[in-house]
């Protein structure tokens, strides 16, 4: 199984690990299978137009190094970026910016991008704003 340039490098150097002290959300998604885990605080702030973007996001994840090359990515994609944007990634996006997966490491991306929409329907549970 040869992994992209993209996808080691995110492995061996992920951007965006950590914690966010009081995030304004937090989404966590495993699979017992293969037993990853992964966690993803965001930031939300309002920009300029009133709209309410992303302004910082963290992950934690246990797991192979797709895991973490997705979870890396998935952060750099929605940093910025408006809710509404940021809950349009799809998994195929994710491994597409990281020139694509193995096929049998295809889930590893479904569970970034998972991570990353629960992280968002926290945050409007917590903002009384259901989704």
């Amino acid at each position: 199984m040869a992994y992209s340039k993209l996808v080691m490098e995110h492995f061996l150097k992920p951007k965006n690990r950590g914690i966010i002290k009081n995030p304004s959300g937090v989404g966590t998604v495993g699979n017992p299978v293969c037993g990853d885990l992964m966690r993803v605080y965001i930031k939300v702030k309002k920009n300029k137009a009133d709209q309410k973007i992303i302004s910082d996001i963290k992950f934690e994840t246990l797991g192979c190094a797709a895991a973490i090359a997705t979870s890396s990515m998935v952060t750099e994609l929605a940093k910025n970026k408006t809710l509404l944007e940021a809950e349009k990634i799809t998994n195929k996006q994710v491994a597409g910016a990281l020139e694509g997966l193995p096929p049998i490491k295809m889930h590893c991306s479904n569970l970034a991008a998972s991570a990353l929409k629960d992280a968002i329907r926290n945050y409007f549970q917590k903002n009384h704003n259901l989704k």
